[in-house]
């Protein structure tokens, strides 16, 4: 199974969850159905974010923290799931994510190389763009 293939059977498994616990299909789904389940799904990530860092020890001050670095793993999974969940409201599919990620990446990339000295997101426009 090549790496794509295996976004898109990340992204076939989670609408396979999504649809078990009553999540109806993004494609039906009214712009006010379709804005609370993107806000929905940033809460969720926001916990799993938080989840994820208290897998760290983070408090410098305190001294009874341990790394679990099993946990931050399904930390990072959870965040996933919630993540391909999201991208599915927004209509993405997994080959969306890789060509948005690609025209992302370059545009980082050249950020980095022209030192990134100024604040312009107009470099974003053409980004996924329908």
């Amino acid at each position: 199974m090549t790496e794509t293939d295996k976004l898109q059977e990340m992204f076939r498994l989670q609408a396979q969850l999504n649809r078990r616990i009553g999540v109806e299909d993004p494609a039906t789904m009214t712009e006010a159905e379709q804005t609370t389940w993107i806000l929905n799904y940033c809460r969720a990530m926001t916990q799993e974010l938080a989840e994820l860092t208290d897998s760290v020890p983070w408090k410098w001050w305190a001294k009874y923290q341990t790394f679990d670095k099993q946990n931050a793993k399904v930390e990072v999974v959870d965040l996933f799931h919630f993540l391909i969940s999201l991208a599915q409201i927004l209509g993405m599919s997994a080959d969306d994510i890789y060509q948005t990620y690609i025209q992302k990446h370059q545009v980082n990339v050249q950020r980095q190389e022209s030192g990134y000295t100024v604040k312009d997101e107009s470099d974003n426009k053409h980004i996924g763009a329908e």
